[in-house]
């Protein structure tokens, strides 16, 4: 459904987005991920058509962005992160105007707003201002715009930003339901929603591609597998430990017969913590460890891959080294 072919945008001397290539199915739910600046606004700027590519294609239903725009537009439901309404019209005026916009006669207009207004929600204020409403009811109008030329794709860009608790799942349950007829491409910095809505699960990162796949997949394969977390105070009779005590402590848990690796993650206050991993029942092993030294112990726990925690791996492994301080700056900032 939808296809990108060594897509390349820069802005000036700046490259947004590098040489980023994947194709969504028709049906397909996916998350799209990164950190500020990594090249996902932009990315849907292109697919939509908002922007044209440096370089590469996009096609969307098999109608390239550059040569068929028009064709892809109306394939395309795209809510954009900041929502563009119009507060002093109705709810109902703004999207007969929006339907007409898109060529729509004005009865068929009138038609697909009742529609799109139900589907959202909406029926009931039909005839409210949109500057009264709240923010959460605004989205809900934005998505209805994107649906009002019935899409075969929705480009979500991050549509619960700004949202209370209840409105997030509010409009998370509206996109669960909308994802069940069509294509969706969803941009999101709250990523319990992505693991919620999306099985597949693309990274940007500094405008490179950094993982495709579906959730499953690469926790597998980039998550890092399970572990163990052990927090406790070592030092003697449960002191805070100094650097010579953590040492022992660490050389302690890697001469286990199933540890393959211990890494100090840091701690809180008096007690440190360790990363364990192996193989085998690494919990029962350590807790009989910690036992044996009597040490203090605050959390022993087998903690497993999630996707906040692969995102961070990428988003840091994958972070340029710092220029030394010395030295003048000369990186530039990728585009959103």
């Amino acid at each position: 459904m939808i296809t990108v072919q060594h897509l390349t945008r820069r802005f000036g001397p700046r490259l947004a987005v590098d040489d980023v290539s994947f194709h969504l199915e028709r049906g397909e739910v996916v998350g799209f991920l990164g950190p500020n600046g990594a090249g996902k606004t932009t990315t849907m700027r292109v697919l939509t058509g908002f922007l044209p590519p440096s370089a590469g294609t996009v096609e969307v239903g098999g109608h390239d962005v550059l040569r068929d725009s028009l064709a892809v537009r109306e394939r395309i439901g795209y809510l954009p992160e900041s929502v563009p309404l119009y507060r002093e019209h109705r709810v109902q005026e703004m999207l007969v105007f929006q339907g007409r916009l898109r060529g729509l006669a004005r009865a068929e207009a009138k038609r697909r707003a009742g529609l799109v207004l139900e589907r959202v929600g909406l029926s009931e204020r039909a005839r409210s201002l949109i500057g009264r409403l709240s923010k959460g009811q605004r989205q809900r109008v934005g998505l209805a715009v994107a649906l009002l030329p019935d899409p075969e794709v929705l480009v979500l860009d991050e549509p619960t930003s700004g949202l209370d608790p209840l409105q997030r799942i509010e409009v998370r349950r509206l996109i669960q339901e909308l994802a069940r007829e069509r294509t969706v491409l969803l941009s999101s910095h709250i990523l319990p929603e992505i693991e919620a809505v999306c099985p597949r699960v693309i990274i940007l990162q500094r405008g490179r591609l950094a993982a495709d796949g579906t959730q499953t997949e690469l926790l597998a394969r980039l998550g890092g597998g399970n572990f163990v977390r052990l927090e406790l105070a070592a030092g003697p009779d449960g002191a805070t430990p100094d650097a010579a005590a953590l040492a022992l402590v660490r050389a302690r848990i890697a001469a286990l017969p199933d540890v393959t690796s211990v890494e100090a993650r840091g701690g809180e206050g008096d007690f440190a913590a360790f990363e364990v991993r192996g193989q085998g029942a690494l919990a029962e092993g350590l807790g009989r460890l910690a036992q044996r030294e009597g040490w203090a112990v605050r959390e022993l726990s087998t903690q497993r891959p999630t996707l906040e925690g692969l995102f961070a791996r990428i988003a840091l492994e994958l972070e340029p080294a710092r220029p030394d301080p010395a030295q003048p700056e000369g990186s530039l900032e990728g585009a959103a």
